[in-house]
C-alpha cells in the first residue's frame, strides 16, 4: 500500500472516530437542568409592582 492509500484511509477513519466522539457526547451530557430554579418572592412594593408588570408580558 502507498504512502497515499494509508493517509487517506488514516485520515477517514480519524474523522469518523472523531465524530463518534461528539455523537455520543450529544447523547451523554444533559440538555436541560433536572434542578427546579426558585424565584425570591416580592418583598417590597416596588418588587411586587415589577413582578406583576412583569407577568403582564
Amino acid at each position: 500500500m502507498n504512502d497515499f492509500q494509508l493517509k487517506l484511509i488514516l485520515s477517514i477513519l480519524g474523522g469518523v472516530v472523531f465524530s463518534f466522539v461528539f455523537i455520543i457526547l450529544a447523547f451523554a451530557l444533559p440538555l436541560e437542568d433536572k434542578n427546579p430554579t426558585f424565584k425570591k418572592l416580592p418583598q417590597g412594593l416596588l418588587e411586587k409592582v415589577s413582578d406583576s408588570v412583569n407577568k403582564k408580558k
